[in-house]
């Protein structure tokens, strides 16, 4: 079998390349710019260019047909139609990713399946992905594009470590709070029920795709069947750090109206997206890829990417801006409790 993927060495690509390559012996092309492609497992075959310049991929794909094809990096409507383009009567089978951020905000039912209905009004990149599945969709209908719809929800990988109030940096910035014991914020009270992905876990759900004809015309979203609080994950993250978790609760719209202006996005980042309670229902993905489980739970998958991140000075980005940011969150709650 023979695979083309349009990126392939993101966060979730870089781990279904290397499940194809070194598990399940497939023929695996990636189209990139050539960033991360030393970290690829050999026997990877790469274009080097830029998917937005239309006619350049086009002549280096002449004559070239491929079993599936899968793009990570489409993020709005000109992307899939140039897609189409480029790969009708190219592919057995399109695999666009979407994401699980498009389903209603919030949702009738807590409970997600890939019958909920797609309606993000927080968030630009939810209502992006959902117009890109409604032109493939109807591809789809009109002319047989062969197309698969994947919604991941929260994946992450040994390089990051998955937070719901972080700044621009990214997540160092609060591990570092953390070890110097300072106050954490986490959105809303904690309770709110979230599910984290670990990479390799969604690989197996996602090659188990590949290649299959169940799969044509249909969406499945791959996700751990783990359910935790914030609280809970922020405490499990404390632990692999060995320290006390000082976990200081805002609310979602505070935080929203706050970081506004300091160009942290929480109104789609939280309120249309990690605020909001929800369990994924995978049944429809388990019927036709039975295999599918979680073989690295979060409790794992944080010290495996603690290890990584502590080992590599490179993932730590300090982020002095946000850390000042906090502070000023916090104290102006807490003059807030003294003068009611």
């Amino acid at each position: 079998m023979k695979a083309l993927f349009i990126g392939g060495t993101g966060t979730i690509s870089m781990a279904i390349v290397r499940r194809l390559v070194e598990e399940l012996d497939w023929e695996v092309w990636l189209i990139n710019r050539g960033n991360r492609n030393e970290e690829l497992p050999k026997g990877v075959h790469t274009i080097v260019a830029d998917i937005h310049d239309e006619a350049d991929v086009a002549k280096k794909l002449e004559g070239m047909y491929f079993d599936t094809v899968s793009d990570f990096i489409a993020f709005h409507t000109e992307d899939v139609e140039r897609d189409i383009r480029l790969f009708k009567g190219k592919t057995g089978q399109f695999l666009f990713t979407s994401s699980a951020s498009a389903y209603h905000k919030p949702a009738a039912d807590y409970r997600i399946t890939e019958g909920t209905t797609l309606s993000n009004p927080h968030w630009q990149y939810s209502r992006d992905k959902i117009a890109c599945e409604e032109i493939l969709m109807k591809e789809y209908r009109e002319s047989g594009f062969p197309v698969t719809i994947v919604r991941p929800s929260h994946t992450y990988d040994e390089r990051s470590i998955p937070m719901g109030v972080h700044g621009n940096g990214g997540s160092w910035q609060v591990i570092k709070r953390m070890q110097e014991g300072k106050p954490v914020i986490i959105q809303g009270d904690g309770s709110s029920l979230w599910t984290l992905t670990f990479n390799t876990d969604f690989a197996i759900g996602y090659t188990g795709l590949m290649g299959n004809r169940h799969a044509i015309g249909e969406a499945f979203q791959i996700t751990s069947d783990e359910t935790l609080t914030w609280d809970q994950i922020y405490a499990t993250i404390a632990d692999a750090l060995g320290v006390e978790l000082k976990a200081y609760h805002v609310a979602s719209d505070f935080l929203s109206a706050v970081g506004d202006k300091y160009g942290y996005d929480y109104d789609g980042s939280l309120t249309g997206d990690k605020s909001v309670s929800v369990v994924f229902d995978n049944s429809k993905l388990k019927k036709i890829v039975p295999y599918m489980t979680t073989n690295v739970p979060f409790e794992r998958g944080v010290r495996i990417a603690l290890d990584y991140i502590l080992s590599h000075p490179e993932c730590q980005t300090l982020d002095p801006e946000f850390d000042a940011w906090c502070d000023r969150v916090i104290d102006a709650l807490e003059a807030a409790k003294q003068k009611i």
